[in-house]
């Protein structure tokens, strides 16, 4: 499948960042989002700091208001105050390292920029500052690399957390019912019209992967009671090796990081 960004609903632009790769598929989404009736709109992840993507992002912004951040990582957040202090506008972020100016963003905050309202929702898990965007004009929630428009993501252990994750998956399925939110805007990979179907099929892989790490810990176990040895110190990677042997290995390094997760969540619970 092919994605290239576009126009969606009446208040959002993606403009796809020129930096695909494995984590980042076609690149990070960078939204620009403006009520129809106003020449101010906002930014969401300005991304990496490439001069014909921040020119791409002026050509359909025009007059920015602020800039806001899903999350810290860099293919996120690069260009942020960069692209902040072209506009002379201020970057609003969970995490006071990546504002620029003194207004942060939080659960509960609702950004009114013209006739435009974007309520942010707390969805920790992927990074402990991962946020997510509520436009009710579109009925469509931007979920930074909370989920994505194809594969799943990564839990960045230890900064991310399966427990927090998985709650804030749940929280996101509930406020989809709730307002009838229809439409995932992601932070990277195509456009999602099944809001809830998509949470449904995230929350049913996570339970799927626990699954297959306890199977994967009772055999290592059974192994090293018949003579073999443990791998305590490589432990990670021994499961990734059994959990993720259909999985380019291009993406193992990326992989432990989840397993670290789930090991630390079964520890936990």
């Amino acid at each position: 499948m092919t994605w290239s960004g576009g126009v969606f609903g009446s208040t959002g632009t993606c403009v796809l960042a020129p930096n695909a790769g494995p984590m980042t598929l076609d690149g990070t989404n960078t939204w620009v989002l403006r009520d129809p009736d106003s020449s101010r709109s906002v930014v969401v992840d300005p991304g990496p700091s490439t001069a014909s993507h921040l020119d791409a992002i002026d050509a359909a912004a025009g007059d920015v208001a602020v800039v806001l951040l899903t999350h810290h990582h860099a293919d996120h957040s690069e260009a942020a105050r960069e692209y902040a202090e072209r506009h002379g506008c201020g970057v609003r972020a969970l995490d006071p390292a990546h504002r620029l100016g003194s207004e942060g963003l939080g659960e509960g905050d609702v950004v009114v920029v013209g006739g435009l309202e974007v309520h942010v929702v707390a969805t920790p898990g992927h990074t402990a500052d991962s946020l997510s965007f509520v436009v009710p004009q579109d009925r469509a929630v931007l979920t930074g690399d909370t989920v994505l428009g194809r594969g799943t993501t990564v839990v960045a252990h230890p900064d991310g957390q399966l427990g927090a994750y998985l709650s804030s998956l749940q929280r996101l399925h509930a406020l989809c019912g709730e307002q009838g939110i229809t439409t995932v805007w992601p932070g990277h990979g195509p456009v999602i019209d099944d809001a809830l179907g998509a949470l449904e099929t995230y929350l049913a892989h996570r339970e799927q992967r626990l699954a297959q790490v306890r199977e994967a810990l009772r055999e290592l176990h059974a192994a090293a009671r018949e003579g073999g040895s443990f791998p305590h110190d490589t432990l990670p990677r021994a499961i990734v090796e059994v959990v993720y042997a259909d999985v380019d290995p291009v993406l193992w390094g990326a992989a432990e990081l989840s397993v670290r997760a789930q090991l630390a969540y079964l520890t936990s619970s």
